[in-house]
């Protein structure tokens, strides 16, 4: 081994491997100690916000929202049913509407309570206690009133889908009942199946002239009059 080749090794093994070490375990530390983010597939905006930092009311709605908002997004985005939102489907302003909401004014919401809840400089309570100017609620209500109002909305929207897929599916069956329950359709059928029966018949007896040439049909004292 040379003198470079040895110097080469020594670096690698004194100095790289240690500073990588000692780097990784940086990083370890740095993810475990993390505070836990927000994460709604449906509102991706909100991911830079600790779950620590809003109360427990306003996680629930959220989560809330979130599974709503999901369930009317692919409802009213995927219109042509291929099982995913892309430029083949049709936008139309529901669809808009849900994704303003989710995408603008919910993370809008989020910001403006936690701007209020920052201005404390002692234990951060301003925000779920004192009352708004001019108003009967706190911050903390303020928001959960926004939140409950976008819900209740999204009940609204789930509900009128329900009911409009139920009387798809109840016209289908009136549809089916008619076409097969039809007495006149019922005949028709049945008149068509005698019609292609007495064809078959007269094809077996056309059939078995050919084959037995020798059969001119009955003779002449074998009918009575």
């Amino acid at each position: 081994m040379t003198q470079v080749t040895a110097m080469l090794v020594m670096f690698v093994l004194y100095g790289v491997l240690p500073a990588a070490g000692l780097y990784l375990g940086y990083r370890g530390i740095k993810k475990v100690t993390a505070p836990k983010m927000l994460e709604y597939k449906a509102m991706p905006q909100l991911g830079y916000i600790p779950e620590k930092s809003l109360p427990v009311e306003v996680k629930t709605a959220l989560d809330q929202i979130n599974q709503k908002g999901e369930k009317l997004r692919v409802i009213y985005g995927d219109t042509n049913n291929d099982g995913k939102i892309d430029d083949k489907d049709t936008v139309n302003e529901t669809y808009i509407m849900i994704q303003n909401l989710m995408d603008r004014h919910i993370p809008l919401a989020v910001a403006d309570y936690r701007r209020l809840h920052d201005l404390d400089v002692g234990d951060g309570a301003l925000a779920d206690t004192t009352k708004i100017k001019h108003s009967n609620v706190t911050g903390k209500e303020a928001l959960l009133d926004v939140l409950s109002t976008i819900n209740t909305q999204f009940d609204d929207l789930l509900n009128a889908s329900y009911h409009q897929d139920g009387q798809k599916l109840l016209a289908t069956n009136r549809y089916l009942q008619q076409r097969f329950d039809n007495p006149i359709a019922s005949t028709q059928i049945e008149q068509f199946s005698n019609q292609e029966i007495g064809n078959h018949d007269s094809g077996d007896a056309t059939t078995s002239a050919i084959e037995n040439p020798s059969n001119k049909g009955p003779k002449a004292e074998d009918i009575k009059l």
